[in-house]
């Protein structure tokens, strides 16, 4: 579903993305891990058409992503942010809803879309007609997640969205999360620097390090055939219970 060929980046003299190329494969789960500043949250942003690769190319569905193109093929990619990323001043309906009004949607369809992703997400009535101040945290990543599939895309990026979050709150929407990526089938693109994190959502891990990608594959493939001390050291630095596969 989503290919990056050769794709770089750099800001001044900082490398941010070396050339690399991969794949994300259709209706499942690819986690991108590593420490601040390794690249994950970059290759995400040239993904959604946020930022331009200085070479390569992505294609989403095996169409090249352009500047001419960018916007409509963002209304195939839903966007998640740590804390939801809501306008303050808008109620938390009128955040989920804001797109598809200005894309002149009927009235009547985005009253059920709403409805069915306050059920998907189990957000309760009186929550969409707050404002993001008056919402909780969990409540407000929830919102995103809502405002992201409003026009039911194929692709779902989510960028650290758990991770402002109370260790409690954090666990409980882990578990959402892992519900509604099961139940919605998306390719899936998540950011994340916890490894118990990664193992518990993605099917498929990327683990980076200064703009390359060191290995990737499943968790199995990084406990037990590391490619090189690195993928050992960051998973032992977790100080994370991972799953059985891990011990």
């Amino acid at each position: 579903m989503i290919t990056l060929e050769n794709v770089s980046k750099r800001y001044g003299a900082q490398v941010a993305l070396a050339p690399t190329t991969l794949g994300f494969p259709a209706r499942r789960t690819t986690v991108l891990i590593g420490p601040s500043g390794c690249g994950k949250s970059t290759l995400l942003r040239m993904i959604v058409g946020l930022a331009r690769p200085d070479s390569g190319r992505v294609l989403i569905d095996g169409e090249e992503l352009t500047a001419v193109n960018a916007d409509r093929a963002r209304h195939g990619i839903g966007y998640v942010i740590q804390d939801g990323g809501l306008f303050p001043h808008l109620t938390a309906e009128r955040n989920v809803a804001l797109l598809a009004r200005c894309l002149g949607r009927p009235q009547q369809w985005i009253g059920q879309r709403v409805t069915e992703l306050a059920r998907l997400t189990r957000i309760p009535d009186a929550a969409l007609a707050r404002y993001p101040k008056d919402l909780s945290g969990g409540q407000r990543q929830r919102i995103g997640v809502m405002r992201a599939l409003m026009l039911d895309p194929p692709v779902l990026l989510l960028d650290e969205p758990l991770g402002a979050l109370d260790p409690v709150t954090r666990f409980e929407l882990q578990e959402e999360l892992k519900r509604m990526f099961a139940a919605l089938r998306k390719t899936v693109v998540l950011v994340t620097h916890d490894m118990n994190e990664a193992a518990y959502l993605g099917d498929h891990i990327v683990l980076l390090r200064e703009g390359r990608v060191v290995q990737a594959g499943t968790l199995d493939d990084l406990v037990r055939r590391p490619v090189e001390s690195y993928v050992r050291d960051f998973i032992r630095a977790q100080r994370s219970t991972l799953p059985e596969v891990a011990s």
